[in-house]
């Protein structure tokens, strides 16, 4: 992604890829009024639910990233979604999505009960280009199913995780479209 790109994380949470990434802009959204507070200095905050992105221009992002988000919402909420993102990003943006894989982790999947909706590495795609997505890149085993930990300082071994020419634990997928 060029550094001279405008972002928009939805579902933002701790703000973990808006606080990280490089960009001119950068945008997180989220439900919950109190993520804010996680956000660093030069993130503008938006409180609403992602399924509403009226508040941004047609064409005015380079860049969706989303993180364990679209299993909260059912299939129809899924698909308003998607149709709004592909309004707010330019010609050739990119959707990121970062989510459970249920074909990795069937047993755990629904151990939260707010999952609401099944995604894999094979469904999801075609979900996306159902949508009108042009699916440019799947990566089914991706990070650990949870990130969950007792450890202050996990963050910082993500980075190394995904250097791992295996990685174990694997659960959660990233697929990335775009607008074309």
């Amino acid at each position: 992604m060029p550094s001279g790109a405008d972002v928009l994380e939805l579902g933002a949470g701790y703000c973990d890829f808006s606080n990280n990434v490089v960009a001119r802009s950068r945008v997180a959204m989220d439900l919950r009024p109190e993520f804010a507070a996680f956000a660093v200095q030069g993130v503008r905050t938006e409180v609403g639910d992602c399924r509403d992105l009226s508040r941004f221009d047609d064409a005015s992002v380079d860049l969706v990233f989303a993180s364990n988000l679209l299993e909260h919402l059912d299939l129809a909420a899924n698909g308003d979604l998607v149709q709004h993102v592909r309004r707010v990003l330019r010609p050739g943006g990119r959707l990121v999505l970062v989510q459970p894989n249920y074909r990795l982790r069937p047993r755990e999947y629904f151990d939260d009960y707010t999952h609401v909706t099944v995604f894999s590495d094979r469904s999801l795609p075609d979900f996306l280009a159902a949508q009108g997505m042009t699916v440019e890149h799947v990566k089914a085993r991706f990070l650990p199913f949870t990130m969950k930990s007792r450890l202050s300082f996990g963050h910082l071994l993500v980075p190394l995780y995904l250097r791992l020419p295996y990685r174990p634990l694997a659960g959660q997928m990233l697929v990335v479209a775009s607008n074309d």
